[in-house]
C-alpha cells in the first residue's frame, strides 16, 4: 500500500536529504510505499522546539504539534566509511511528517489509513 501526502496541506517535512533540524513544505504530491517502513512512530510535541527553514530563518514548532515519524528499511540506507576505525555507519532514510495544531484533520486521515493495516494486539 502506499500513502499519498498531499502538497498544500499544510504538512511539513523532515528527512535526511536536508540539513539537521531544517523544515520544509510539502509543495508537491509524493507517495511512500508503507511496505518499505520498517518502523513507525506517532507523537505529540510536548514543549516549543526551533527549526529552521531552507533560507536558514528560524521559527517554532508549536506545542501540541503532531509527527508521524517513519524510519525506512535498510534497502533505503546510506553507507558511510569512516577512514581511521574502517567502520561502515549505516544510516537508514526516515522521513518525519508535521502537522501544526490547526492541521489535524490531515493527520487524522493520515493515521487512521496507517492504522487500518496495523493489527493492534
Amino acid at each position: 500500500m502506499f500513502l499519498k501526502i498531499k502538497k498544500n496541506l499544510g504538512i511539513y517535512m523532515e528527512h535526511n536529504g536536508l540539513e539537521k533540524q531544517r523544515l520544509v513544505p510539502v509543495t508537491s504530491n509524493f507517495l511512500l510505499n508503507l511496505d518499505h517502513i520498517s518502523e513507525l512512530s506517532f507523537y505529540t510535541i510536548k514543549e516549543l522546539k526551533i527549526r529552521y527553514d531552507l533560507e536558514g530563518h528560524e521559527f517554532e514548532l508549536p506545542i501540541n504539534t503532531r509527527v508521524i515519524h517513519m524510519q525506512m528499511s535498510y534497502l533505503y540506507a546510506s553507507h558511510k566509511d569512516h577512514v581511521k576505525s574502517n567502520d561502515q555507519v549505516v544510516e537508514r532514510q526516515y522521513y518525519k511528517l508535521y502537522f501544526f495544531p490547526e492541521n489535524v484533520e490531515p493527520y487524522e486521515e493520515l493515521r487512521g489509513a496507517i492504522e487500518e493495516k496495523v493489527a493492534n494486539l
